[in-house]
């Protein structure tokens, strides 16, 4: 039995680490966060919040933008992209829950396309499973933890907002 995974110290761990990226003061402008449904969204509202940002927070879906879409389908709770700013020259924060193939990724950089050009996109994530298929490296990583092909992590979020972390 593997040990249980304490999404929470990975949390701070990303946090402390986009901490530091604000700290920096090389942006013109504060950046907007922008999560990735359903995972990459919870986080990057508890990220938003922390961070005391009051630059736009955005949500998108990348179903529609995934290469393997034909073999995937479409999910039966598909939450719809609500960016309401301006994308155009704006540096953006992408958070995502897990990194694993680089799929979701690429398919959400297209969705952000569809609404303009940014300045710059930086990525955070909870996880990086590694396996990645595509050349895709988050910025930000609260943890790098391997896994098996056959296994996956599954993020979810408490009634209290906690991180909840296991791997199925």
């Amino acid at each position: 039995m593997k040990p249980p995974i304490d999404a929470e110290a990975l949390y701070l761990v990303l946090l402390e680490s986009l901490r530091k990226r604000l700290a920096r003061h090389d942006l013109v402008k504060e950046p907007a966060m922008i999560g990735v449904h359903s995972g990459g969204a919870w986080i990057a509202e508890r990220l938003h919040r922390d961070l005391g940002l009051g630059s736009p927070l955005g949500y998108l879906s990348s179903a529609f933008h995934r290469d393997d879409y034909g073999e995937r389908g479409l999910p039966t709770n598909v939450k719809a992209t609500a960016i309401n700013f301006p994308i155009d020259d704006q540096h953006i924060i992408l958070v995502d829950d897990i990194l694993f193939t680089g799929r979701t990724i690429r398919a959400a950089l297209n969705e952000i396309f569809d609404f303009g050009r940014p300045a710059r996109v930086e990525l955070a994530v909870l996880l990086d499973r590694g396996g990645r298929e595509l050349p895709m490296q988050a910025d930000h990583v609260g943890a790098v933890m391997p896994l098996r092909s056959n296994e996956s992590f599954v993020l979810s979020q408490e009634t209290s907002g906690r991180f909840a972390l296991r791997i199925e």
